[in-house]
């Protein structure tokens, strides 16, 4: 590739649209990805920086207080962010 500072401004034009598109899919959510750890925990990946781990029992746990959860969120949306 040609270096920046030597590029006339039809190819920095040029550019445009390719460097949009990548940046259109950096920006896209990662696909969720799981995997059970050395230690037999779930671990899903591709909700942030981490992967969330947890064992089988406090996934069930989880997923019984689902209600409570999306009750909680809705009370409090007005104090949540959201990080897509």
């Amino acid at each position: 590739m040609t270096d920046i500072t030597t590029m006339t401004h039809a190819e920095l034009l040029a550019l445009v649209p390719s460097l949009l598109a990548k940046l259109e899919e950096a920006n896209k959510p990662k696909a969720l990805t799981m995997k059970v750890s050395e230690k037999g925990a779930l671990s899903i990946y591709g909700l942030g920086r981490f992967p969330v781990t947890l064992y089988r029992s406090q996934w069930e746990r989880l997923f019984t207080a689902r209600q409570q959860i999306a009750d909680f969120i809705k009370t409090n949306t007005a104090l949540l962010t959201t990080k897509d």
